[in-house]
């Protein structure tokens, strides 16, 4: 049995995946992989994800330059969750996030608002190619 074949794979054939970076433990975004997605990221060795909205694989940093070296892929104990270990490439410190951040997970819920915490490091209109 493949390990595809082991993972719990929602309505439309995706997996929710999360992006933690191996050295400093942050989780750095959430994506999602469908079959594909998952076999080409064990066979690559890097992130390879599934865009809902343009519905093809996404190579993590295929435009920005910010690729995920997988170090580790992990599921959850229901496996209906992928856990990828990663080292963020493409900038120092390493950015996942599209807007120009380290991590997606940049605001922070306080006193009944959502407060910005972590500062964009590079501008967005500078990562994308046209």
């Amino acid at each position: 049995m493949s390990i595809l074949d082991t993972i719990k794979w929602d309505a439309q054939g995706l997996v929710p995946a999360i992006a933690q970076e191996q050295g400093s433990g942050d989780v750095l975004m959430m994506a999602w992989m469908n079959r594909e997605a998952l076999q080409k990221t064990a066979e690559l060795g890097r992130a390879v994800y599934f865009s809902r909205s343009r519905n093809k694989l996404w190579f993590k940093g295929e435009e920005s330059g910010h690729v995920q070296t997988v170090h580790e892929i992990r599921v959850d104990c229901d496996a209906d969750v992928i856990l990828l270990k990663v080292t963020q490439l493409g900038h120092t410190p390493g950015l996942a996030c599209h807007t120009g951040r380290h991590s997606c997970f940049f605001r922070v819920y306080d006193n009944g608002d959502w407060k910005t915490v972590d500062p964009v490091l590079k501008d967005p209109q500078t990562i994308y190619k046209s």
